[in-house]
């Protein structure tokens, strides 16, 4: 018996590719596009915010990400626990402070280790940097103040090339009060090392004062 030529069409045809196997495929790779955008849409979110992921404070390796930072002077702090000396960070955490005459010191603090800091918002990180490195070198051609050009100045040099919190009238005498009011202890060491030897010393004066 013959077949019609529609049965030997549809009998000698080969059968279609199905194209379910390939549909795995294209929805993983929608699936990860999908994914990486989402990431970068919180990245920029965050950096909006001013958070970063490696803004996380480190006491132990002294790295703490765009901060003031601040740790007591010998004999001055004994007796006026609010003025110390004062550093500011990197983005990631190194250590930048005026120490002395044409000299800003690098990742070691030039009165020890901080014993309080202040973590600022961080918009842009390469315009942080770049204020921290230039407000470094230009420090690095002054002379040392005690009173009118040190350690406090050379960060609100910092703030004002970077146009922190939208102002450029950083000083000394703010940042002083900023980090009194604001600052916060690394640890509980690091509060004794600030305030131990003023208690210490107003203990003995008033004792003294009483008794003698």
């Amino acid at each position: 018996m013959g077949l019609t030529s529609r049965q030997r069409s549809t009998g000698n045809a080969p059968p279609m590719r199905s194209n379910d196997d390939s549909a795995p495929h294209a929805r993983d790779a929608t699936d990860e596009s999908l994914d990486h955008r989402m990431e970068d849409s919180q990245k920029f979110l965050e950096a909006e915010r001013g958070i970063e992921i490696s803004s996380a404070i480190d006491v132990e390796r002294s790295r703490f990400p765009h901060c003031v930072v601040w740790t007591p002077l010998p004999c001055i702090t004994w007796f006026l626990p609010f003025i110390g000396h004062m550093g500011i960070t990197t983005s990631e955490g190194v250590i930048r402070d005026f120490g002395g005459p044409y000299y800003v010191a690098e990742d070691n603090m030039t009165f020890g280790s901080p014993t309080k800091y202040l973590q600022l918002k961080m918009r842009d990180r390469a315009l942080w940097d770049d204020a921290v490195a230039q407000g470094s070198e230009e420090y690095q051609k002054r002379m040392h103040n005690l009173c009118c050009d040190n350690c406090h100045s050379h960060v609100a040099y910092c703030l004002n090339l970077m146009h922190y919190d939208h102002s450029s009238r950083w000083n000394m005498v703010k940042m002083a009060w900023v980090m009194l009011v604001f600052g916060r202890p690394v640890s509980f060491a690091g509060w004794l090392r600030t305030y131990l030897p003023f208690i210490v010393m107003a203990t003995i004066i008033t004792l003294l004062a009483l008794f003698v």
